[in-house]
């Protein structure tokens, strides 16, 4: 079974980046600045043909827009993890979702994910995940190869570093190994 892992940014900024194995290695791609984000995506997805895509992105509305609930800022998986509200997220919610209904047309199973929370169960790796400094991507790398067991090259952004940890929740997920946030009706968090 294969697998994607999205770092999902702006739609021109140059910022999406996605991870997937190629001959038995983790291999990084990024989009590319004032090119379409979603496109760069489906054709990625359309060369790999993956089973499963792991997307930091928020892919649901809290429940209070379904009329279940009067939080219409957050999910109960947001709420646990800290993370930011998809309203906040906004027109990258919206996209993050169009996309999904999308690639799910293909019968590819699309998972939200969310790469500080797989960091922040591991003591080793917290620390070092300070990414306003990209003086900590070499050394985070480092301890990250400690936990995945395939290689990949060196990583020259937090975006890219976010994907192979996006990746590695996919992974994670495939050996039942993920924890799981939130409630199906409403949207979870896979790490």
């Amino acid at each position: 079974m294969s697998h994607l892992g999205i770092d999902y940014g702006s739609k021109l900024a140059g910022t999406t980046a996605i991870a997937y194995i190629k001959k038995d290695k983790i291999k990084v791609v990024q989009s590319v600045k004032n090119k379409d984000a979603d496109a760069f995506i489906l054709s990625v997805i359309e060369d790999t043909n993956p089973d499963k895509v792991f997307i930091d992105a928020p892919l649901s509305l809290p429940a209070a827009f379904y009329n279940k609930g009067d939080n219409y800022f957050y999910r109960d998986c947001d709420i646990k993890l800290k993370a930011m509200s998809p309203m906040f997220l906004g027109g990258l919610t919206a996209r993050a979702m169009r996309l999904k209904s999308i690639i799910t047309k293909k019968q590819t199973l699309v998972y939200e994910t969310y790469p500080k929370a797989l960091v922040n169960i591991n003591t080793d790796l917290k620390p070092m995940y300070d990414k306003k400094s990209k003086d900590h991507i070499i050394p985070f790398c480092k301890l990250l190869k400690q936990e995945i067991p395939y290689s990949w090259t060196s990583l020259t952004n937090w975006h890219q570093v976010d994907a192979v940890l996006a990746w590695w929740s996919g992974y994670r997920h495939l050996k039942k190994e993920a924890i799981v946030i939130g409630n199906k009706q409403e949207g979870q968090i896979i790490y």
